[in-house]
């Protein structure tokens, strides 16, 4: 979910289902189904999944593991068939958790002709997105290092920085704020913003500093292992103490304050160069870190090839990080109960009720528990690349995920636009079951059943909404309300019968009601509006396609499900960072033309975009 610290751009965005329709019902006769779910069952199974013991299923804690082995040993105990790799119930894949630092990073000054090593840690720290190897060369001060066009304000105005090390002051000019009407900082203020900027201008490396500091605040350098981003932002970036950029600019005539100060009262650039007899030399080294994760997959056959697919995430945050909404206690254990230990004890509590029907359904029932969903929806889209089932036996998928925390009876459930017959043979469930249902019609949203819809398979979303224990470590398992998710399950499972018995749904591509922050597109609620969904999986280069949505910019441009982006207008794509930077800097009626990967070939396509509604 949302990344909380301002400074970063989200890769990924809150779920925001908007209303169509709100409908109350009242309680009718229980559907088919012989069996129904258990609020003891279900409390017991989040208990077990939020517990201590399972460090908050983090992609790289052992607590994942076992939670994975949980859920595998409920699914064999009921008798459900092995559905991951090797006739076992796991499929692996691998994640990138997190990176350290490797004991060859330097940074050496060189002052007419004296050398000065600073202190890894002390004096200065690379930045996790950071590029690896070694650069040097003469600095240059570039002030917040922002171009605002939209506020009448570039650093880099008539001053060339190619080839140069650049010194960038963090946050940004205090008019940026007030012209804005934001309450808080603009995209201009986020690290990757402005080291994609340099980059772009031909910078080598990018130097931050904190600059003036408010009343009782110290100078600290940013925690490594706190933050996030791209795995590679394209240049080298690390933070250095005030006191040492100071020292450079002394060199200069100047001082870090005083400039700042300019900066500030008149909104007007102080960029300059440094003396030549200044140098820099920077290494910088860092190692990713990877973990091998599972989904964890089980089959109850149908009387036919087709089936229905029952997902939840059963990953979570671990201790923290760089996602957590409570960023002082990060180190905790987040337990994740609502999110989302609360839609994978749903998913056991079915697969109960459902084994009781054991060859009695036309259609079989996949049950899958995904790894990686908080690190982009991994798990869920490494399955739809790499089904265990035919994919085009697939008829429907329906997702829970944060289904925990109902209040007064009502329920959120997207997709319901997303196969012909979805929304009636939810009408009719619900005629059956006392809950009050916030209907979406589009299907996109940060969360598995996303992966399914780019592949063109109708998917339903449940989530009981959002709360002020989401992303911390307060979410825990007391706080459920398990008679009301057992009630919701009723009506989940009356739902699955349905699509198991009834005629297939076929599929509909349904433009998304709003794309605010909450959109999971491309853009992600910044800038013009282009229409593309990202494939959060990782490619080598570029932004990869999961879908283009219908009537958007990028569909009337011939784009397609599938394509690589890797130039917008005059800016190389390398990720997803590269492409919201890009799309920022756009304006509404802009005729951009972009190029993309295609089955090998490169494409070009010029893309009108337009205002976001």
């Amino acid at each position: 979910m949302t990344k909380e610290m301002t400074e970063l751009m989200p890769p990924k965005f809150l779920r925001t289902l908007p209303a169509l329709a709100l409908i109350a019902v009242l309680a009718w006769p229980a559907g088919a189904v012989s069996e129904k779910a258990d609020a003891d069952r279900y409390r017991g199974h989040v208990k077990v999944l939020a517990a201590d013991r399972m460090e908050g299923r983090g992609a790289e804690t052992k607590g994942l593991a076992r939670a994975g082995r949980y859920i595998e040993r409920e699914f064999q105990r009921l008798g459900l068939k092995p559905m991951g790799e090797n006739g076992t119930y796991e499929q692996s894949f691998l994640v990138t958790t997190g990176a350290r630092l490797r004991p060859q990073n330097s940074l050496v000054v060189t002052r007419n002709g004296a050398r000065h090593q600073l202190k890894l840690r002390e004096d200065y720290i690379p930045l996790s997105f950071s590029s690896v190897g070694s650069v040097s060369g003469p600095l240059a001060f570039v002030g917040y290092g922002a171009s605002a066009e939209e506020f009448g304000y570039d650093d880099y105005t008539h001053f060339d920085v190619k080839d140069k090390v650049v010194v960038v002051l963090r946050r940004e000019p205090p008019a940026f704020h007030e012209k804005s009407g934001r309450q808080g900082p603009t995209h201009h203020a986020h690290l990757i913003t402005k080291a994609i900027n340099a980059r772009n201008r031909g910078a080598k490396a990018v130097i931050l500093v904190n600059g003036n500091l408010g009343k009782g605040e110290q100078d600290l350098l940013l925690r490594f292992e706190r933050l996030a981003g791209p795995e590679d932002v394209g240049i080298p970036i690390v933070q250095v103490k005030n006191a040492v950029a100071d020292s450079w600019l002394e060199a200069a005539g100047a001082s870090l304050s005083q400039l700042q100060r300019e900066i500030d009262e008149k909104s007007e650039p102080r960029s300059r160069s440094l003396p030549d007899s200044l140098q820099v030399s920077l290494r910088v080294e860092i190692e990713k870190l990877r973990s091998r994760v599972h989904n964890v997959l089980a089959y109850l056959p149908g009387k036919s090839e087709e089936y229905v697919v029952l997902g939840a995430h059963y990953d979570h945050l671990g201790r923290g990080g760089a996602n957590s909404l409570a960023p002082s206690q990060t180190g905790q254990i987040h337990h994740g109960a609502d999110d989302n230990a609360s839609g994978t004890a749903g998913l056991l509590e079915l697969a109960r009720v459902f084994s009781v029907e054991r060859g009695k359904l036309e259609r079989g029932i996949l049950f899958a528990a995904f790894a990686g969903e908080e690190l982009g929806l991994l798990g869920s889209a490494h399955w739809v690349k790499h089904p265990t089932l035919p994919l085009d036996k697939a008829v429907a998928m329906l997702n829970m995920d944060m289904i925990g925390r109902i209040r007064d009876g009502k329920v959120y459930v997207g997709g319901v636009g997303t196969g012909s017959n979805l929304r009636p043979l939810v009408e009719a469930a619900l005629r059956r079951h006392r809950l009050t249902v916030d209907y979406s019609s589009s299907g996109y949203a940060a969360s598995d059943h996303t992966s399914f819809i780019t592949q063109r398979i109708p998917a339903l979303f449940f989530f009981s909404g959002l709360h002020s224990d989401y992303h911390k470590p307060s979410d825990t398992w007391e706080k459920i309300d398990a008679p009301a998710a057992a009630n919701l399950l009723d009506l989940v499972a009356d739902i699955t019968e349905q699509l198991a018995a009834a005629e297939r749904p076929q599929f509909v591509k349904v433009e998304a009601e709003t794309r605010g922050a909450g959109s999971p597109s491309a853009s992600g609620g910044y800038g013009p509006y282009f229409g593309s969904i990202p494939d959060f999986g990782e490619v080598e280069t570029g932004v990869r396609f999961a879908d283009v949505r219908p009537g958007s910019p990028a569909a009337k441009a011939g784009l397609l499900p599938g394509d690589i982006l890797i130039q917008f207008g005059e800016t190389p794509v390398k990720n997803l960072y590269d492409f919201t930077y890009a799309l920022r800097r756009s304006k509404v009626g802009d005729v951009v033309e972009v190029k993309v990967l295609r089955g090998g070939q490169t494409v070009s396509a010029r893309v009108t975009l337009e205002q976001r509604r």
